[in-house]
């Protein structure tokens, strides 16, 4: 069934939230309907069916005792149907705990499609997300169940694409250690003197590495520090309130795509091995205003030392960020998979910390596991 052929999908909050006169849902069998252009002219009066109005009128409907309804009164219903109420997933739970041989259950796709009619796991996923049916309240429902394959659901049809999204976890290191000792270099190098600019010498680092200076080394050190600290708060930060930005998120396709892309996948698929850490087109668009920033703020010297130690604790974010999924650990490591886990598991609105929960205490977000 092609998917620009499913009726909308919504939730009972947001039946709910259309409880007025101006605004008249209800729902009846499973559909929803929108009934305000009907208010005034019901049978009963408009205070009978208000009493109803964000809730559910099968059983008054069919209630002997207040009045119940012949087949034209259903027929007429349907001329109001606007959608139909999505299925319920109950994979999160607030009593879930991982045990430390967490190994989840595969979704039998076929299934999964025909009890919700969300996203159908054996075809590209993004042109699902483009042409959605289902309203921003089923969609935020829905990508916070877990679904599970053996391998990687497609995002896109056309494999050139595809292998844009996914990424091993040592692509990370492999790509960006580089560039973050290079600014490191580069940060002692300028407290020493003027360098030429890295895009007219990317490589001069490496051969002058034997003019660095102890204090050269002293002065960019703190600055190495202070962008370690730095990047805990973007962690934080940006999973919070950039990543999860679910209540301010518009209902619109294009928004959910986008939501979908940057994170809601992740949870959507959380162990899926090749779309656990960012991939390098992904993370140099994210880190661009935040370095340009540092530029700004900053001279060139202590802009590269703090760039690097936030580069830095970068890769050890997505690198544990694997681990913290698929890799057997040692005790704090094991304690801060059960705690990341649970944010996927258990409950998604706390426990932002990745590599520790110091901002989840200083905010108040800290999740019990």
């Amino acid at each position: 069934m092609a998917v620009t052929k499913r009726v909308r999908i919504y939730t009972e909050e947001d039946v709910a939230n259309h409880k007025s006169a101006k605004s008249c849902w209800i729902t009846c069998r499973g559909k929803v309907y929108d009934v305000t252009g009907f208010v005034p002219d019901h049978p009963g009066g408009d205070d009978l069916i208000l009493a109803y109005a964000g809730m559910d009128v099968e059983n008054i409907m069919k209630d002997g005792d207040s009045h119940d309804h012949s087949d034209s009164a259903y027929d007429m219903l349907e001329e109001y149907v606007i959608g139909r109420l999505g299925t319920e997933a109950t994979v999160v739970r607030d009593d879930w705990e991982a045990p430390d041989d967490f190994h989840p259950e595969d979704t039998n796709s076929a299934e999964d499609f025909e009890k919700t009619q969300f996203l159908d796991l054996r075809t590209p996923l993004l042109s699902q997300m483009w042409q959605a049916n289902f309203s921003k309240s089923y969609y935020l429902q829905q990508v916070h169940q877990p679904r599970h394959l053996q391998e990687s659901a497609r995002l896109f049809a056309y494999d050139i694409l595809e292998v844009c999204t996914r990424t091993v976890w040592y692509v990370v290191p492999l790509v960006w250690l580089p560039i973050t000792a290079n600014l490191f270099l580069r940060s002692m190098l300028q407290f020493n003197g003027p360098i030429p600019t890295f895009l007219s010498n990317p490589l001069l680092p490496l051969s002058l590495t034997s003019t660095v200076t102890l204090d050269a080394f002293a002065k960019t050190l703190p600055c190495f520090f202070l962008g370690n600290f730095i990047w805990t708060i973007l962690e934080y930060g940006m999973h919070r309130f950039l990543f999860h930005i679910d209540e301010f998120l518009p209902d619109h396709s294009a928004f959910l795509t986008l939501h979908f892309l940057l994170h809601g996948i992740h949870h959507y698929m959380p162990m899926d091995r090749l779309r656990l850490v960012m991939p390098p087109i992904l993370f140099g668009i994210l880190q661009a205003p935040f370095t340009r920033l540092a530029y700004i703020l900053f001279p060139t010297p202590v802009a590269n030392g703090i760039i690097s130690g936030s580069f830095t604790f970068y890769i050890l974010y997505d690198c544990m960020h694997y681990a913290l999924h698929h890799t057997q650990l040692p005790a704090y490591l094991r304690h801060m998979k059960k705690y990341h886990l649970a944010h996927h598991y258990k409950n998604f609105e706390l426990g932002f910390g990745v590599t520790s929960k110091i901002w989840d205490y200083v905010f108040k977000t800290v999740l019990p596991v």
